[in-house]
């Protein structure tokens, strides 16, 4: 005999979403799933500022990637940080250049991380020398994750170390206002 229509949500089992060692090893929320198979790998999306309690963050999202479950606990790893769409083209004034950079990098681990950045110029710039910072912050890119770990990297972009740096080596070829990551995937 066929399920009655409340009877499959009644045999969910719920499962407690840790974040990773990275960020605290916190339970951010519970999620339902028929069983700890359906429970892996599953991308769950939160504001950062509400796993640090900064407001400073809130407009950074981080995808959590279910890995492992015991029990009831669902572990995760960091699948992605992200920039708000909205906070991001905000930057963007008249009179200034929004130069984008998407990268493909490795870590000291060797994985692979795609890298997306944004910088804002304070005035407009010309086209060579937004190849010139584009091409710079692509270098930089490369060589500051070359030797940190994934995790390392993670932190970070949280504290803001990976944006300040790139951003005095940008200073060089032009003024730049603002430089943010606009995305990274791990």
């Amino acid at each position: 005999m066929a399920l009655q229509k409340g009877e499959k949500w009644k045999l969910k089992k719920w499962f407690n979403i840790y974040t990773p060692k990275v960020l605290g090893e916190n339970i951010i929320g519970e999620m339902p799933a028929n069983d700890e198979k359906n429970a892996i790998g599953r991308v769950i999306k939160v504001g950062l500022s509400w796993i640090t309690q900064n407001p400073q963050h809130s407009f950074i999202n981080v995808g959590l990637r279910v890995v492992d479950v015991n029990d009831n606990a669902a572990h995760t790893k960091v699948d992605y940080l992200e920039g708000n769409y909205s906070y991001l083209h905000s930057l963007v004034r008249r009179y200034s250049t929004a130069i984008y950079t998407v990268d493909k990098i490795r870590d000291k681990d060797g994985k692979d991380i795609v890298l997306k950045l944004i910088a804002v110029t304070a005035n407009k710039v010309t086209t060579p020398k937004k190849k010139s910072i584009r091409a710079e912050l692509i270098k930089f890119g490369r060589e500051y994750t070359a030797n940190l770990s994934s995790d390392e990297l993670v932190k970070a972009i949280i504290d803001g170390s990976l944006q300040s740096e790139a951003k005095k080596r940008a200073n060089k070829i032009a003024p730049i206002s603002k430089l943010e990551v606009k995305k990274v995937e791990f």
